[in-house]
């Protein structure tokens, strides 16, 4: 299990150049034109997680099984979106599917790549972006809210409760705020889900620059991590062309490309970590003479649904988790060293999983 996000803004902006390089395919034109991305493109990544290769060292594994992750590039929309302007309402209903909703604003000058706009703003291509979403769901809920209140009346409680979720986030949207701002109670936070808004779904911000601000950041990068910072959302500055580069060295020529930019990590792995912490997900892992493998699964699952995201068996028939902390499997050399010094737990139904677990479930079906 790992998460989807949808990467999505103007045209022009880096969008596919920085899809290309993310999953290190070509799937994606990247032209200088508007809507050159036809059909949205998803690209399936490895999870960057150092402590997988240790235990599978550790563990003699034979096989190394990363968790994995997807981005989904849609292509650039425009003012007019919402009602069917450039490639319009198709590709707003492919953002319904993910679980974030990755902004990619331009921060960088460069005459050879025309904007839509004919300016370098990155705020206004937020707004004009978010604009959109906003104007699809209102139109979205307007249209639903009909027959929802038509149900309510013959007392349907199911149709109540969707009402009053949809005139909470009317309210919302017709003071021109987003529904993610909205105070959901926690009983009604599934609800709220199912109503598939495309402004409720967190919202990570990447600031697009230059390659000489990739390391530093710029004027323009600036602005973007000031309104991220008052829109509660979270936000990487990468530069999308040294990430098109990086995506064709080997592990020792991208180390050296990083030191000489001054990056600690290629934008990926930023990218990936930002995300894991604003949809609260954490790892957990497996690891034997067969494989090692990272699973993903959100903050305060127990463990008989981690052991689901396994199988569903596990699930269903959970006897006990045998678990042991990354720190102590790597202090132990392994699963009989923890045993033998009394690190590895015998954890129930209730045990809440943490991250860097390395775990074996017993059940019965």
């Amino acid at each position: 299990m790992g998460f989807k996000c949808g990467i999505v803004g103007l045209p022009n902006v880096g969008k596919s150049t920085l899809f290309n390089a993310l999953t290190q395919t070509a799937a994606a034109q990247a032209e200088n034109f508007p809507f050159c991305t036809i059909e949205p493109n998803v690209g399936d990544v490895a999870v960057p997680e150092p402590r997988l290769g240790k235990l599978a060292d550790i563990a003699g594994s034979a096989k190394v099984i990363p968790a994995r992750m997807s981005f989904v590039d849609i292509a650039g929309l425009v003012k007019g979106a919402s009602q069917g302007e450039g490639l319009g309402n198709q590709f707003l209903a492919n953002i319904r599917e993910v679980d974030a909703v990755v902004y990619v604003l331009r921060c960088f000058e460069d005459p050879d790549v025309s904007h839509v706009a004919g300016t370098v703003d990155p705020i206004a291509d937020f707004e004009t972006v978010e604009t959109e979403l906003m104007l699809a769901d209102l139109d979205s809920l307007e249209k639903r809210r009909v027959n929802l209140e038509k149900k309510a009346k013959t007392g349907d409680k199911e149709a109540k409760t969707q009402l009053g979720l949809v005139d909470l986030a009317l309210e919302q949207l017709r003071e021109g705020k987003p529904a993610r701002h909205a105070e959901v109670p926690e009983d009604k936070r599934r609800e709220w889900r199912m109503l598939q808004l495309l402004t409720a779904k967190p919202v990570l911000f990447v600031a697009n620059v230059d390659e000489e601000s990739a390391a530093t950041g710029n004027a323009y990068s600036r602005k973007v991590e000031e309104r991220a910072a008052e829109e509660g959302a979270a936000c990487v500055v990468i530069s999308a062309k040294i990430e098109a580069e990086l995506a064709v060295l080997d592990d020792e020529e991208r180390a050296e490309f990083l030191d000489s930019l001054g990056l600690e990590e290629p934008g990926l792995n930023r990218l990936i970590h930002t995300g894991y912490e604003l949809l609260g997900l954490q790892t957990y892992f497996t690891a034997g003479p067969k494989e090692a493998r990272a699973w993903t699964v959100p903050k305060g699952w127990t463990a008989p649904k981690a052991a689901g995201v396994i199988h569903g068996d596990f699930e269903k028939g959970f006897i006990r988790a045998e678990t042991i902390a990354f720190d102590d499997y790597v202090a132990c050399g392994g699963e009989a060293g923890a045993r033998e010094a009394g690190k590895l737990r015998q954890e129930g139904k209730d045990y809440v999983v943490k991250d860097g677990d390395v775990m074996n479930f017993k059940f019965n079906v």
